[in-house]
Order: C-alpha cells, then structure tokens, then sequence
C-alpha cells in the first residue's frame, strides 16, 4: 500500500497513529539532529520530521526536491504549530521512506516559490508537467473541472440531453480558417475540424430532438491572444427547438450565475441581464463587449464643434469621455493617456479639458471652447465641477467609436475606476446581419444561420447593411462569455439570405447540403448559444491568461512545446493521405 491517507487530510484526531503518505518533497530543511521534509499531494502538505535515526538520515540525504516518496511513520504534534494549513497541528515522524519516482538534482525552474511567475512562459510551457504542479494552476484545472459539473447537472436539471456530434467535419463559413484533415481513403478531398457544431446541432432540432447540449471542442485556426486559446477551445453548446430569443436568455440566466456563485466568493449579478443593442453598445462604450463594472460613458459632442475654431475637429465625429474628479490629476497623466492614444491605439493624438472646482476650463484644447460650448458641456453632458473630458475625433464612426473604447477601457484602469469583486452581465442584442468585407462587399457580420429579423420582407427591401439578426452575445466584465442566434430554419430565407452574401443556391445546396436538404422535411423553430468554458473558468479563477486555465495549452505562437506540435512528417506518411508539401522559396 503507498498510502493509508493522502497529505491534506490528518490533523489531532490522527495523532498516535501509524499511517502511511506519500508525493512529492516540496522543501527539504535539514537541522543537524532533526531533518524536517515538507510532503506534498494534491490534496496539502504534510511535514515530515527524521530524528535519532542515522540509517534514514543516511538515506533521506540522498533525496532531492520533486523526487516522489511514500513514509511510514506516527502522527505526533508539532511543537511548531502552522495554522496556515490543515495539517499544521501534527507531523509524522519518519519510520521508513521508499523512493517511488526518482528526480533530476537540477529542476528547469522552481515550482511552488514566489519566482515562479517570473519564469519565461515557453519554458513552463515545455515543462508543462512540472508547471502543473504549481499550486495555483492546478488548483485552476480542478476548479476547471468542478465547473464542468455544475454545468453538466444544471443542463440536466434543465431537461436537456448531452449529445456528441462528430470531430470530422465538413468545411463552413464560421468567421476564422478551418483545420484540414486530408482523407486517405478520398484522394484530393478534405475533413475539416469543426470551428462549431453549429449545423450537427441544427439537424439534431430537425431530428426531433427538443434541448440538446454538450460540451463541445471546437477548432479554429486564428491568431492567439490572452483571453483566446490558439487551435482549440471549449464550449457550452446548447439548442432548444421551439425557442425563441428570451427561452435563450432564460436558460443563460439560470446557468451562468448559479456556476458562478457556486465557484466564487465574489458578488454575481443575478437575471434578468439588461439588453443592449449593438449600436448602443458602439455608442456609449466603443466596444461591443463593455465591462459594466466600468462607469465611464461615452458621449457625441459632434455638434458643439461645428463651428469650432479648432481645426483638427472640424467636419469631424467627436466623442468625449467626462471623468468624474479627473481634473485633480496632473499634467503627466493627460501626456500619457496622450502617449497611449497615440502609441497603442493608432489615433492622431488626444485633446482634452479640465474644468476645475471654480468652473474654470483649463488645459488641453481650452483655449477653443467657449462659454457657450462649456455651458453646453455641462446642461446637456453632465460635466460637473472637478472634471476633465477628453475627446476623440475622426472622419470614420467606426474609428473614433473604436479608439473612444479603448481610451475609456484606459482610463478605468489607471484611475482605479473598476468596480472590485464583481461579475456583471449584460446581452448585446440586435447585431448586424451583414458588414461590408475588407474588399467592399457584402458579407455576414456574425452567424450565418441566423435569423434576419423581419425575414423575407427585410431581406427583399432593405439595404443589407439595415437588417439586424436574432443573434446576440453575452458579455461579462469586459469578456464575450457566449454567442448565439435563433436560426434561420426557413429554406426560402436562407438561400436568399445566403444570395445577399454572394452565395448562389447552387453552392448553398453544395456546401450546406444536409441542412438545406434537412430543412425541406419539417423544421421547427430553433435557437441556442454557446458559453465559451475556457473563458468562464479564467473569469472565475481570476486570471489575466486562458493559458493558466487549459491543462496542456499551447503557447502565443499556436505550438505545442511540450508535445512538440504542429512537427514534420514522414514522406511515406504524406503518400497515405496523398499530399505533397510545397515548400516556400527563401
């Protein structure tokens, strides 16, 4: 037997008994007559103390940090006592020690030390087993699959039925590239890893089944980014069929917060979540995906510049951002945030304005705003005494929304603005059905299998780029947590919404085939989402990286280090799937 009890669990009530424990040494201190060993599982530490034996001090001498032991041996209380941990009212004294998984003198790095989030990410990364014994990250892929769970049993509770739906797909327009898999048994033709299970889910409604759900891996090949896994990812994937936009959001409500109480000691918004057009969103934050917990808003002052002196704001949108109490800071803050408009956001530059506690403007631009133009500030913006505003212009609504968002985002940050210990929510609803591609042309804007709201008449009538879909997003603090959309189940509508974006049914019915085929046999109305897990646990675990909460991610370059992926193949086993590498000349 390795062990009778694991290493977090003895305490008083153990004391006088021989038991036996093993893992892995943390911390060897050796003092003279006594040598003191700390034993780590999954479950604690442990202290192990070796005294009047010189046959194990002999052999104990011997081991070294991360080497994997099991000691027999009597609990007896410390004379030390640690109330920081569980066991830290009792220690074993050694018996026996047997080595049970032996370890290098020399570790690529420390594991379980304050240094440990200074080492370079690639090289924990390569080492990515040794990294998960890191006490915070495993504790991050266990809560990770405490989540799981929950979710499991909420959907259950919820009626709905967990299905799989197949790794090799086929290829669709899901807004990022697709993994090929080359077929060795069809020559020139392709598999592709599913970015969704989108169209597998929608014929499981066709199919007559009424709440589906898994959690499903999808598989996009994008660029990486902090709070997006490179590759692959995890979601919550659900569809209900006679649902609408509110069953959708009903369901989310239920879930999501109880997932989140559940797993987390910080205050969680409860449903109903408030809803938020998307062109509101771009107005008033700059982004569609706003963290609420910030209350700075943006505002059009277009107007009051108009006839404007200044020059740079002439003919221009303009957008301002009031900060309460912001005229209190110095002039190196404005350069700054100047610096970081300029340096991180691509604007021009920054103007801005205090308005001091005797409602005098000073600073910035003031010299052009007038009396008139303040007083407007302050009846029709809010500017209140001991503010400052700072204003954004372009000639493009896109632009100045974009680089307004990410000065407000800015400024929540540096001053401190950021309400603490707090999830809230909101839905962006309304969001385009198409947007013109880098090209000029008409494209779709989110999911292509969504409803375009006021169906056949709108797609006939308005301009593409007038039509709103059923889709929508939920969005905690700052992150999308999930997309989804109540589905275009009408065959009729989805050529003609498929047309508008350059598609002919012939390549509707080609690419699309089952769906289009399925939708001719009786379909009901459908509708889901999809709650991204990776994200969920980084936000309930509180990390700035989704890398810390994936057990075996891959790093900002998309390779696998540990594993060694993406690497070369054997010829003979490119001649199976019949392809041939075309190598780029230098």
């Amino acid at each position: 037997m390795y062990r009778t009890h694991n290493c977090g669990e003895l305490n008083k009530k153990n004391i006088g008994q021989t038991v036996t424990i093993a893992g892995w040494i943390q911390k060897i201190r050796n003092l003279g007559a006594m040598q003191f060993i700390d034993l780590r599982d999954q479950f604690g530490i442990t202290q192990i103390v070796i005294a009047d034996n010189e046959e194990m001090k002999k052999q104990s001498a011997e081991l070294v940090t991360e080497c994997v032991i099991s000691v027999k041996g009597t609990v007896v209380e410390r004379s030390n006592k640690n109330t920081k941990i569980p066991t830290g009212e009792i220690e074993i004294e050694a018996q026996e020690i047997k080595v049970l998984g032996k370890c290098k003198n020399v570790l690529p790095f420390e594991i379980n030390s304050e240094k440990a989030g200074e080492v370079r990410e690639d090289l924990r990364l390569e080492y990515r087993f040794l990294d998960l014994r890191n006490d915070k990250i495993h504790k991050n892929i266990l809560l990770r699959s405490e989540i799981m769970k929950t979710l499991r049993r909420k959907m259950d509770e919820l009626g709905f039925a967990e299905i799989q739906t197949p790794i090799l797909a086929n290829s669709s327009p899901e807004g990022a590239r697709d993994y090929l898999v080359p077929s060795r048994l069809h020559p020139g033709e392709f598999y592709a890893l599913p970015q969704a299970p989108q169209q597998f889910k929608q014929l499981l409604m066709v199919s007559g089944f009424d709440k589906y759900y898994q959690i499903a891996p999808c598989f996009r090949d994008e660029d990486p980014r902090a709070d997006r896994a490179p590759g692959e990812f995890y979601q919550l994937d659900f569809e209900m069929s006679f649902a609408e936009q509110e069953d959708v959001f009903k369901v989310i409500e239920e879930v999501i917060p109880a997932t989140f109480k559940e797993h987390t000691n910080w205050t969680v918004e409860e449903g109903p979540f408030i809803r938020i057009p998307y062109k509101e969103a771009m107005e008033k934050y700059g982004i569609d995906k706003p963290d609420l917990r910030n209350p700075l808003i943006i505002q059009d002052v277009s107007k009051i510049f108009v006839n404007s002196e200044f020059n740079a704001f002439k003919g221009k949108i303009v957008k301002a951002i009031i900060v309460p109490e912001g005229a209190e800071q110095g002039r190196k803050f404005f350069d700054s945030m100047t610096d970081f408009a300029k340096e991180e956001v691509g604007a021009n530059g920054l103007a801005w304005i205090k308005f001091d506690k005797e409602k005098a403007i000073s600073g910035g631009i003031a010299k052009f705003i007038t009396e008139e133009m303040q007083k407007e500030l302050q009846e029709n913006y809010n500017m209140e005494q001991n503010s400052a505003v700072f204003f954004m212009a372009d000639d493009k609504l896109e632009t100045v929304q974009k680089i307004a968002g990410q000065i407000r985002i800015e400024l929540g940050k540096r001053l401190d603005l950021i309400e603490k210990n707090i999830y809230k929510f909101c839905f962006i609803v309304d969001f385009p059905m198409y947007e013109l591609s880098d090209e000029g042309k008409i494209d779709f804007n989110h999911n292509p299998f969504s409803m375009p709201q006021g169906g056949m008449e709108a797609l006939n009538t308005k301009d593409p780029l007038d039509i709103v879909a059923y889709q929508y997003d939920l969005v905690c603090n700052g992150y999308e947590m999930a997309s989804g959309a109540v589905r275009n189940h009408d065959p009729e509508l989805m050529v003609k919404a498929f047309e508008i974006a350059g598609y002919k049914e012939e390549e509707v019915e080609n690419r699309f085939g089952a769906l289009y085929n399925a939708f001719q046999y009786g379909t009901p109305p459908h509708a889901g989402a999809a709650p991204g897990l990776d994200r969920m646990v980084m936000l309930i675990a509180d990390s700035q990286n989704i890398r810390e909460v994936i057990a075996f991610p891959k790093n900002k370059k998309a390779r696998d280090l540990l594993m060694r992926a993406p690497n070369t193949v054997t010829e003979e086993q490119l001649k199976d799937v019949h392809i041939q590498v075309r190598k780029e000349e230098k």
